[in-house]
């Protein structure tokens, strides 16, 4: 295991004192392991939270930030946060206009983040809600979940809901919100190669140089299917077919991501993305809006995942919002 680290054991730590030292803006809870922004929640305004096991950045502390989320939960690698870290963000981002969960759907991520809402419901009375993040098309149940998993489409959710949150929606509308934009995204994703969790010292699965998993998850979980390595545009075809046949993307602007999953070139993204272009014009899709690099990934795994979201004009509008993260910035 090559990794530039110090133990495996002091991973999650060190690399939080790094944002401290890295990002002015935001507030690092060193103790709960929750990152914040360094001016808290303003009065009337409703705070998002999100969460998960670390190894997926930018997400989720990367996209805590003006127009994105008020706070992020940093659990061990691919491990999710605890109810007690979940239950201090909850009560700490709370301006008294209520908490949106944004919770990818995995058993352990929404367990606690149910758990923390009943344990801030109780102890404050801040009203919490939620919205359980499944749109990856490949398949129905994991190792980890029952039911879709949750990926990329986190990031579209995370943008567009901390748009209406920034602009003063209510916790209702931003709820509401929160589940239309999850009912209309699908993603799937591949990888080329596993990836090492520093704690295990090894590749998380064996796979063959000339082989690929088509429809891998985001820790490494099993795929629809392993076969031999293609060119790109076959790699392509078989990541936006699948969601093209689980939802008509037709009659309305798409915004689209190509994301890296952490140990693939920028080059290499560039070429899968004109390949999925390619595939979205010939079906009749209009991109609307795109996002091509890393930003939801499985710490050093070669691959990509495809997201596309069926916007209409709101999230569209909310989209182009103003956003200053770590992870993603423009009009400001």
């Amino acid at each position: 295991m090559k990794k530039l680290i110090n133990t495996p054991e002091s991973v999650l730590a060190d690399a939080l004192a790094g944002i401290d030292a890295a990002h002015p803006d935001l507030k690092v809870d060193h103790v709960n392991r929750v990152i914040y922004r360094a001016e808290p929640t303003r009065a009337g305004k409703v705070a998002l939270i999100s969460g998960g096991g670390s190894g997926h950045e930018p997400l989720h502390g990367g996209f805590v930030g003006f127009g994105m989320l008020d706070a992020a939960c940093a659990g061990e690698v691919f491990t999710s946060p605890t109810p007690d870290q979940m239950q201090e963000a909850t009560k700490v981002a709370d301006s008294g206009a209520g908490v949106l969960h944004i919770v990818k759907n995995y058993t352990g991520d929404v367990m606690n983040f149910e758990m923390a809402a009943e344990m801030a419901e109780a102890e404050t009375g801040v009203k919490v809600a939620s919205v359980v993040v499944n749109d990856d098309v490949a398949v129905q149940d994991s190792l980890f979940t029952a039911g879709r998993r949750g990926v990329g489409l986190t990031v579209f959710l995370e943008k567009i809901v901390g748009a209406a949150a920034e602009e003063g929606q209510d916790l209702a509308a931003v709820t509401a919100l929160a589940h239309r934009v999850n009912d209309s995204g699908r993603s799937m994703g591949l990888a080329l190669t596993s990836c090492t969790v520093p704690a295990a010292g090894k590749p998380t699965f064996d796979l063959p140089d000339d082989m690929m998993e088509i429809g891998v998850g985001i820790h490494g979980e099993p795929g629809r299917h392993r076969e031999k390595l293609a060119d790109a545009a076959s790699i392509a075809k078989q990541l936006v077919d699948p969601i093209l046949s689980d939802m008509d993307f037709t009659g309305s602007p798409a915004i689209v991501m190509l994301n890296g999953m952490g140990g693939t070139p920028q080059i290499e993204l560039y070429i899968m993305y004109n390949e999925v272009a390619k595939l979205l014009e010939a079906a009749g899709i209009t991109v609307a809006r795109n996002l091509v690099g890393d930003y939801i990934t499985s710490l050093d795994m070669a691959g990509c995942s495809v997201t596309i979201l069926k916007a209409d004009e709101e999230m569209l509008k909310l989209w182009d919002a103003p956003v200053n993260t770590a992870g993603l910035r423009w009009g400001v």
